[in-house]
């Protein structure tokens, strides 16, 4: 079933009643909303001034929901996840904590080759050749000791937008700030459907900062990046301006969860294929599958 996706912008009151989320507002001319909790996959809170019960933590909790939180600046800074996502969690942490390293860098490069292969998807539709990508994507080698994915990288950005001198980072011109954006709320999809996957998103196949709390989220929404730039690609080309995340740009970034996908000869929601992929890498680490699945950029 496809999960929904909550945004809230304005001062709310946030409790439960019948397996419902209640939703009251400071205007008592504004009609009280109810939204089944099990509908729900993720949540973001954005105002300063949104109260939320800790019964709804509960039932959000048990029922595998993202909940994302902003700072005072708009933009999400924390996420909060269930400590009991799955059922065989124990076993399923026992084999990814003791997954070999040869398996990991196995792993790595099907992600990059994926990653890759999905970069060039998107420039190819947008009438860039990219011959160079379709062919680096195939030559990954373990581990991706050879690091095409920074030399994928310098050429996609160089290509896919259209300003002079721009560099994806951080801190970057805009659109950095809609990719930022739009990455973190695939990140907290990512780390949704791990935690469901019984898996832990702290340890991950490459990335490995120990600062970092979701180095497997970070891992693999890696080939699912794309999509975000798609969306944002479509932001640039409709918006006289996107200096600033207005309401609406943000509206359009989290409808990442819902946007089809093509996986396993089909196609899928995204959110409904994170699943699969994280299902896919479980059954890779407790050694019954060796790829993990992906979607494909057509």
């Amino acid at each position: 079933m496809i999960k929904r996706t909550l945004f809230f912008g304005n001062p709310a009151y946030l409790s439960t009643k019948n397996e419902q989320i209640v939703i009251s507002y400071p205007d008592k001319e504004q009609e009280t909303k109810t939204v089944a909790i099990e509908d729900i996959g993720v949540i973001v809170l954005e105002n300063q001034q949104i109260t939320i019960t800790n019964g709804l933590l509960e039932k959000l909790t048990n029922n595998n929901v993202a909940l994302i939180n902003c700072d005072q600046y708009h933009l999400p800074i924390g996420l909060l996840m269930p400590l009991n996502g799955h059922t065989e969690q124990t076993e399923r942490f026992k084999n990814q904590i003791n997954a070999s390293v040869p398996l990991k860098k196995n792993l790595w490069q099907q992600t990059i080759s994926a990653k890759i292969a999905n970069q060039a998807g998107l420039l190819n539709e947008k009438g860039i050749p990219c011959r160079k990508m379709e062919l680096w994507a195939k030559e990954v080698t373990s581990g991706d000791a050879l690091n095409h994915e920074s030399r994928a990288a310098v050429f996609y950005w160089q290509n896919l937008i259209p300003i002079e001198n721009f560099t994806r980072g951080q801190k970057g011109m805009p659109p950095n700030n809609l990719l930022n954006y739009g990455y973190a709320i695939l990140r907290a999809i990512t780390a949704r459907a791990i935690v469901s996957s019984g898996m832990l998103p702290t340890l991950g196949i490459f990335h490995r900062n120990k600062y970092n709390a979701y180095c497997l989220a970070d891992d693999i929404m890696e080939p699912y990046r794309p999509y975000i730039d798609l969306i944002v690609c479509h932001i640039m080309e409709t918006e006289d301006s996107y200096d600033e995340l207005t309401i609406e740009i943000k509206k359009q970034l989290l409808s990442i969860a819902t946007i089809d996908v093509f996986i396993d000869g089909k196609n899928s929601p995204l959110m409904v294929a994170m699943s699969r992929t994280t299902h896919s890498l479980h059954e890779c680490f407790e050694g019954t599958a060796r790829k993990i699945l992906y979607p494909v950029y057509v």
